[in-house]
C-alpha cells in the first residue's frame, strides 16, 4: 500500500468536464478506485464559494467522500471579469503533504503546475499522477507527471 494525498482543482475539473462531455466528474467512483490499495493521508478539494445552495450541497458531498473542502470567495471585478484561483494554495498544500506520501494525485489540467510537479518528483522522490480531460489538459503538465490518466466518459455523471 502506498501513502497518497489527493488535490483537486474543482473549478478546472468542473469546467473541462462540462465543456468536453457536458457532464460532471464522478468523485465517488474516483475515490473508490484510488483508495482500493492505498492509504489516504490527505484529500483536499479547492473551490470557489458563490454562496449557492446547490454548490453547498456539492461541497457536503465532497466532504462525505473524505475531502476537506477549502473555499475562496467568488470575486467579480468592476470591469465584469472574475477572480477565483487556487494555484498558490494548492501548491503550498502539495509541498506540505508530499513529504509524507509515496504518490500525489493532482486533478487539474492547468499547466501552471508543471514546475511544482517537477519539484515534487525530483526533490521529494514522490510520484505524481494527474487526472485531466483530454484536449483540455496542458501538454506540459501531461509530460511532467509520472502518470497521466485521461478523464473519460466512464468517470462521469451524465
Amino acid at each position: 500500500m502506498e501513502n497518497i494525498s489527493i488535490f483537486v482543482d474543482v473549478q478546472n475539473i468542473y469546467y473541462t468536464c462540462k465543456e468536453k462531455y457536458n457532464a460532471t466528474f464522478n468523485y465517488k467512483t474516483f475515490m473508490q478506485k484510488v483508495l482500493q490499495n492505498n492509504n489516504l493521508v490527505k484529500a483536499i478539494a479547492y473551490a470557489i464559494d458563490k454562496g449557492d445552495v446547490k454548490q453547498k450541497q456539492f461541497q457536503k458531498t465532497l466532504e462525505s467522500f473524505g475531502f476537506e473542502v477549502k473555499l475562496k470567495p467568488y470575486i467579480q471585478r468592476g470591469d465584469g471579469s472574475t477572480k477565483g484561483d487556487w494555484d498558490v494554495g494548492i501548491t503550498i498544500d502539495i509541498l506540505e503533504y508530499a513529504k509524507g506520501c509515496d504518490k500525489i494525485f493532482l486533478l487539474s489540467g492547468d499547466g501552471d503546475f508543471e514546475l511544482l510537479v517537477k519539484k515534487i518528483i525530483t526533490d521529494y522522490d514522490v510520484k505524481v499522477e494527474s487526472y485531466g480531460v483530454p484536449g483540455l489538459t496542458a501538454d506540459n503538465l501531461i509530460k511532467s507527471v509520472t502518470n497521466f490518466t485521461p478523464i473519460t466518459k466512464d468517470m462521469l455523471l451524465f
